[in-house]
């Protein structure tokens, strides 16, 4: 379980960098390096979606640390 929890924050952050250099920068760094809505970039996308998804389990976590 702790490599997923990894695993997951490790995509979401690179979902996040990606995200700002688009935003920044108007560069896809997935889209440079895989190509323009390939298979792997969709998979990319995907696993960073449902990374962010598992990731949203964590509040639960942080609020029972302050507890």
């Amino acid at each position: 379980m702790k490599f997923l929890n990894y695993l997951c924050l490790t995509l979401t952050i690179i979902g996040a960098i990606v995200w700002g250099l688009i935003g920044f920068f108007d560069f896809n760094l997935v889209s440079a390096l895989f190509g323009d809505a390939s298979a792997l970039t969709r998979i990319i996308y995907g696993l960073v979606g449902i990374s962010g998804l598992y990731i949203i389990g964590f509040y639960g976590l942080v609020n029972r640390e302050t507890d």
